[in-house]
Formats: C-alpha cells, structure tokens, sequence
C-alpha cells in the first residue's frame, strides 16, 4: 500500500482473502484500529495505525524493499498526482513546489506485477489527473495497469486506456470534460450506482 488514499484499503478488504504488506516492515497488515485501541508502536508507512493478524510478520527495511524490488508483491496500490493514457505514472513532485524525494513507491511500482493507482479524478485545483502526456516528472514509465477515481475505473493495455466502469450518475460527456486522456470505451460498461462504487473515495 502506497501513502495516501491506498492506506484505506485494509478497511475494505474481505477478511483473508488478501496478505497485506507495508513498506516499513510489515507483512499482514490488519485494518485501523477501533478507537482508543490504537497502539503507538504499530503504524504503517503513513504513520497511521493498523492492527496486526495471527499470522502478522516485521522485519528491517532492507527484508520489507527486497520484496518490493524482488517481484515478490502481486499488486500495489499507490496514490498519484497523473497517470498518463499509456500507463506513465507521476507520483513524487510537482515543478516549483517544495520536493521530499521519490520515496518507496519507485519500488513498488517497479517490483509489484500489477499498479493499481487510487486517486481523486481531479486535483484539488480541479485539474484533469488522468491525462494524454504527464508533465510532472515521472515516477516510473508505462507501469500503471488500473486507475481507480471516486467516479471511473479505467485499464490500460498494450499502451491503450479503456473506461471499464462509469457511475451511474456521471455522464460520458461529462467524465470526457474532466478526462483529457484518450480512450476507449469497454462494450459491457459497468454503472455502479456512487454509494456503490469505492467507499474511499467518494467526495
């Protein structure tokens, strides 16, 4: 799990169907705590608390990125500031503004067989996120395999993005005024009502 809205992922989950693993060094990362059962010494790499399972194993940096950079992890779920049609990826930095580095999520995007990116459809500004050409700096090139937003899930394949679910109270002429990417559109396009859709991101 990337920093960001991904941290929210555990909370949705099915119960063991999935084996979570967190950069700082955990491997079967539980959902947040209840409050008040918060444990300080128990975070994720955002820092936040989560709860650990039966099964639940920590270890040192060097053991938590080789499984990142090994190929060890099916999927990652990261945060991002564009995603690109053909799958480009722009995560770490915006021109002009302070920069804290790169961080994890080059390895995680690199190492993991599947990059799923979690992230609001517009930026706080209201600029398109899911764009033709990234122009911020990349994070890692032709990576990205789903984009999920409060209001589409897109896949990209063979350098191509196909609108595969839509919510049901969104337009395609809307979801194209804030999409300047191209794409195509899936022949059995799903339209999940919004409260149905992923409960994290809703606005």
């Amino acid at each position: 799990m990337g920093i960001g809205i991904p941290i929210y992922v555990p909370d949705y989950l099915p119960a063991g169907r999935i084996t979570l693993h967190s950069e700082n060094g955990i491997l079967g990362v539980g959902p947040s705590p209840a409050p008040g059962q918060e444990d300080p010494d128990l975070v994720n790499a955002s820092k936040l608390p989560v709860t650990e399972l039966p099964y639940t194993s920590f270890f040192d940096s060097s053991w938590s990125f080789a499984m990142m950079r090994g190929g060890h992890l099916d999927a990652t779920v990261v945060g991002a500031l564009q995603v690109a049609e053909n799958g480009d990826l722009a995560s770490w930095a915006i021109p002009g503004q302070d920069v804290l580095g790169v961080g994890g999520v080059m390895d995680l995007v690199i190492g993991a067989k599947h990059v799923i990116v979690a992230m609001t459809h517009v930026s706080a500004k209201g600029e398109p996120k899911i764009v033709q050409q990234c122009t911020y700096p990349l994070t890692a090139s032709r990576r990205v395999g789903t984009i999920v937003t409060e209001y589409a899930v897109f896949k990209i394949a063979v350098g191509r993005l196909q609108l595969v679910e839509l919510i049901e109270e969104m337009s395609l002429d809307e979801l194209k005024s804030i999409t300047p990417a191209r794409y195509d559109i899936a022949e059995a396009l799903a339209r999940p009502r919004q409260a149905d859709a992923v409960p994290f991101l809703k606005n």
